[in-house]
């Protein structure tokens, strides 16, 4: 794994705080992650250390697949502006992806939400495979757990070998949570994410995390996989690692801020503007 990945996640909770770049006029990289829970967007320099970002909460993707593309656009013009006006230059282009196995259409879809955005969409990559240009797992499991999916990429001497994707993911331990103590999806939400609330949480989301531990179980199972690393936002709920380490028998770890690391590994490939 990237020996310096720690102080990259670190530089990138302080990116999303920094207010200014003190005259950065270097070329930079932009990444655009649109999940299904939030809407992300990092820049980094030409040598990968994020400088600025932000990201959002909207419901404008549904597992992979833009079901509103004019809240896309307007969203991603917003954060995009709202960047430009911290590093005070404008993005030209910037790197996106999309769960593997999601149709050609909605990847093209995708590139789309860029360009009305007024961005040119310089690469497409699937998230796992993003998540990698950051963890740098030379071998082992690479598992994106998004909003509405889980997606896996199985890395063999660094390269990727095999991805997946299934239909489970935040979004479904928010509606457990919502049924179970029945409240608002967007209170549920809020405590979901809380983690002072996740310890009194465990039991209720534990069978989707136990769900999410068999779908990795079924497509690991082929390949000799001694590590599997968890990204994506739901990958930061407490105990989720233990579970899936239990289910699957094979050793789970999160690195440290789990939610930034696809986004991170989106910007990574971007062209250089």
């Amino acid at each position: 794994m990237n020996p310096n990945l720690h102080a990259i996640l670190k530089e990138a909770d302080q990116a999303i705080l920094r207010h200014s770049i003190n005259g950065y006029r270097g070329r930079v990289r932009c990444g655009v992650d649109l999940g299904t829970a939030y809407v992300s967007l990092f820049v980094l320099t030409e040598d990968n250390q994020p400088l600025v970002g932000t990201y959002q909460y909207a419901e404008i993707v549904r597992d992979g697949l833009v079901v509103d593309f004019g809240g896309a656009v307007e969203l991603v013009r917003k954060l995009k502006a709202e960047l430009e006006g911290r590093l005070g230059f404008e993005l030209q282009s910037a790197a996106t992806a999309y769960p593997p196995g999601v149709p050609i259409a909605e990847v093209r879809a995708t590139r789309y939400v860029l360009e009305a955005a007024g961005l040119t969409c310089s690469a497409l990559v699937d998230e796992p495979t993003a998540a990698n240009a950051v963890l740098e797992v030379k071998n082992g499991a690479v598992v994106d757990i998004g909003g509405g999916t889980t997606g896996i990429a199985i890395i063999q001497e660094g390269n990727v070998i095999y991805t997946a994707d299934e239909p489970t993911g935040g979004t479904h331990f928010t509606l457990v949570i919502s049924g179970a103590l029945k409240i608002p999806f967007a209170e549920a939400e809020a405590r979901k994410i809380n983690p002072e609330e996740q310890t009194r949480l465990f039991n209720i989301v534990r069978p989707v995390m136990e769900k999410v531990g068999t779908i990795i179980q079924q497509h690991i199972q082929p390949y000799p996989v001694d590590c599997i690393y968890l990204v994506g936002g739901t990958s930061a709920f407490k105990g989720i690692d233990r579970v899936i380490e239990n289910i699957t028998g094979v050793k789970t770890v999160v690195p440290g801020n789990p939610l930034f690391v696809t986004p991170l590994g989106i910007a990574m490939n971007d062209q250089l503007s």
